[in-house]
């Protein structure tokens, strides 16, 4: 007789004590949109046994045909920072930092996944008998178990197990009263701690952990997005510094080619000596190499933006000419900053100053972790089993004859796994166990280490949040102070031009009344020169230290319309 099982109908059964906590499992809602069904769908196996393949590709850089016009890229600070945002490949790495933390929240649900386990067995023995009361000269033997088990971890720290065996046991043993033998048992089975890991609070504690590094991340994130939107502002007024710069080098060239040209027709007439051309020949070749030299640099800064906005990515635009629409303004507001005012705005945005913060959060809950494993281990178990016995029944009248041979088979009752099973589920032969295990480790050094750790690091983290606070502090004020020196050296350099602007012309004057020399005109221009290099510079750098301000505030996504979800 063969011995088969009905596993559809064994699993079915193994379910129904495990429907009772269906509504206790665990699902991390931040990872999965919709909740997962309590057993497998079919996919679920065919996924399970096929090895992973992701497919990974990049995504090309997005909207820079918005700024297409006439064959260049026009770029307003906004627009300019919209491509950075989009197509920035630092930020598209800082970014995934996000989901790798949501997938530690997801593997701290990893304990409370359920388990199915399922084994089955074939073996077939042959040995050689010395005893009569084995039954067979060469005694054969075919032992088939079968194991259905599923196990659960519950947040409250119960574990509950249900386990299906059978066995099925052939012989030729001429003793066997059931040959097939078909035996089975279910059991349930359960643990619950009652100290160490009792209770939701303590078993969620990593799921917690997880939850508050995310944030924590998050908060990491969008620091790195306030420093890299800073790194791409000055990288884009440092390209209108170079191009203000070159404008006002062009307008040298202009002026010194023009000098020269008079200097030239003043020596045909014989208004001057041949030496004295010599200095406007110099002044005109010097103002050309500065102009070469001012047009290569704003070539590699255009390079520089170009990376930060993805266009290199692209080689439809990457050759378009980068025409920046912003220019260097002077301060409006003369008013004197309130730097503590600043300080405390700074303290309530500055992204570094939360992500630290959350340190102590984690500490917390690390702390109660260590705690909890101060204590010693108190366990209640407790287990249920039924057992069912079937098979083909040989019904002998004794073991031996009165002259000393094997008894006959009188009877013989055919049987089988239905018998076995019917025992089993009717409760024929049922048992149970409860009990208390406890574990007290002597001193529990190891445990006491880890408390103590834990209260270091929560010591360190406040530490570092003073720290940070302290820097947070100095920043804004040295920003202040740099803002506050670019307003009087913008007004100081504007008047410097204005000075130097009157002076060329009365020199200029005075050369044609035949008061001055060439020199002194040509010196005149160089201060001009210099004087309008000055004002590019100082009101430049104003914008650099107004951004500085406001990242050092933590205010700079949100000036510039960035918001972080």
């Amino acid at each position: 007789m063969r011995f088969s099982y009905s596993l559809p109908r064994v699993l079915a059964l193994l379910s129904l004590p495990a429907l009772a906590f269906a509504q206790q499992a665990l699902t991390p809602p931040e990872i999965v949109e919709k909740p997962a069904s309590f057993f497998p769908q079919p996919t679920y196996f065919r996924q399970a046994f096929r090895p992973a393949s992701p497919r990974i590709e990049l995504q090309a850089p997005v909207r820079i045909s918005d700024f297409a016009v006439n064959g260049n890229i026009e770029l307003s600070l906004r627009s300019y920072l919209e491509l950075v945002l989009a197509n920035n490949t630092d930020i598209a790495i800082s970014r995934l930092t996000i989901d790798t933390a949501k997938t530690g929240i997801l593997r701290a649900y990893g304990p409370f996944d359920p388990v199915g386990i399922a084994a089955f067995n074939s073996n077939r023995v042959s040995t050689p008998t010395n005893d009569l009361l084995a039954g067979a000269e060469e005694l054969k033997t075919l032992s088939q178990p079968l194991q259905l088990g599923y196990q659960h971890t519950l947040e409250s720290g119960t574990q509950y197990n249900v386990s299906f065996n059978g066995r099925k046991f052939t012989t030729n043993s001429d003793f066997a009263n059931f040959n097939p033998a078909i035996n089975t048992d279910l059991s349930f089975g359960f643990a619950q701690p009652l100290l160490r890991g009792r209770g939701q609070a303590i078993n969620r504690l990593p799921i917690m952990i997880a939850r508050s590094r995310l944030r924590q991340t998050e908060y990491t994130f969008h620091n790195s997005l306030l420093q890299l939107v800073n790194q791409a502002e000055v990288a884009y007024w440092r390209a209108i510094e170079l191009r203000e710069n070159l404008r006002v080098q062009q307008s040298s060239l202009k002026l010194a080619e023009e000098f020269l040209k008079r200097a030239q027709r003043e020596l045909e007439l014989g208004a001057i000596s041949r030496l004295d051309i010599f200095q406007p020949e110099f002044q005109f070749a010097q103002a050309q190499g500065n102009v070469a030299q001012f047009e290569f640099q704003v070539q590699q800064q255009d390079d520089i933006l170009r990376r930060l906005m993805g266009i290199d990515l692209d080689p439809e635009y990457r050759k378009r000419t980068l025409v920046l629409t912003e220019a260097p303004t002077t301060p409006e507001d003369p008013r004197a900053i309130d730097a503590e005012a600043m300080v405390t705005r700074a303290l309530g945005n500055r992204p570094d100053l939360r992500s630290t913060n959350q340190n102590i959060d984690i500490d917390d809950l690390q702390i109660r972790q260590a705690n909890n494993g101060l204590l010693p281990q108190l366990t209640l178990t407790g287990n249920y089993a039924a057992v069912g016995r079937g098979g083909v029944f040989f019904q002998r009248q004794n073991v031996f004859t009165e002259t000393g041979d094997r008894a006959t088979i009188v009877n013989v009752i055919p049987g089988g796994v239905g018998n076995a099973l019917s025992q089993m589920f009717g409760l024929n032969f049922p048992g149970y166990s409860f009990g208390l295990r406890l574990t007290l480790p002597i001193r529990n050094r190891a445990a006491q280490a880890d408390y103590a750790a834990a209260v270091i690091a929560k010591r360190r983290d406040m530490l570092q949040v003073r720290n940070v606070e302290q820097q947070i502090r100095q920043d804004v004020l040295v920003a202040v102070s740099q803002v506050e020196a670019s307003k009087a050296t913008v007004a100081l350099a504007a008047k410097a031009l204005d000075f130097a602007q009157k002076r060329l012309d009365a020199e200029q004057k005075k050369y044609d009344l035949g008061t001055s020399t060439i020199f002194l005109v040509l010196q005149a221009q160089n201060d001009l020169i210099s004087a309008q290099s000055a004002l590019v510079r100082e009101s430049v750098n104003f914008k650099r230290n107004e951004t500085a301000l406001l990242r050092a505030t933590g205010e700079l996504l949100e000036q510039r319309g960035i918001r972080v979800d």
